[in-house]
């Protein structure tokens, strides 16, 4: 049954905090489907615009590929059925990267929503395909290759 999180469900699954943690909510998890929705909400304040660029703030494009990253990880550790909310020891790991593409420039005042879809996975590692959009207009996308790291048996 598809659900919501809000910021503080998703810091008790994702260890990533401020200024790295990309997902501000999370709009429609579906772990029957093993898909999810996402928000970056993304403001001038952000520590990297000060550097990219003076007077043309543009989200990086590294960044864009770890908000979709972070997203998907909320949706595979919740999957994954010996994974529990605030499991210490427990990982994502990025394994790789492919098909990325970048098609329009994300700013300041945009809010990113980011779309995921599992083209592999259930066990250890995960195949997904992201996509983000600022509006309807496709902003960036990426096949996303993940490791989950949980503790052994008996180590929790």
């Amino acid at each position: 049954m598809p659900r919501e999180l809000d910021i503080v469900e998703i810091q008790e699954i994702l260890p990533h905090r401020y200024p790295f943690l990309l997902v501000d909510r999370i709009l429609d998890l579906d772990l029957d489907k093993k898909t999810v929705i996402g928000i970056k909400n993304v403001t001038v304040n952000e520590p990297y615009f000060s550097g990219h660029f003076p007077g043309n703030p543009i989200m990086p494009g590294v960044l864009i590929i770890e908000a979709m990253a972070q997203v998907g990880g909320v949706m595979a550790l919740l999957a994954t059925p010996a994974y529990r909310p605030g499991m210490p020891g427990t990982q994502v790991f990025f394994l790789g990267i492919d098909k990325t593409r970048f098609r329009r420039p994300v700013r300041p005042g945009d809010s990113l929503t980011i779309k995921i879809e599992t083209l592999r996975g259930g066990g250890k590692v995960w195949k997904l395909a992201g996509k983000a959009y600022v509006g309807q207009e496709l902003a960036a996308e990426a096949e996303l290759i993940a490791a989950l790291q949980l503790p052994e048996e008996g180590e929790a």
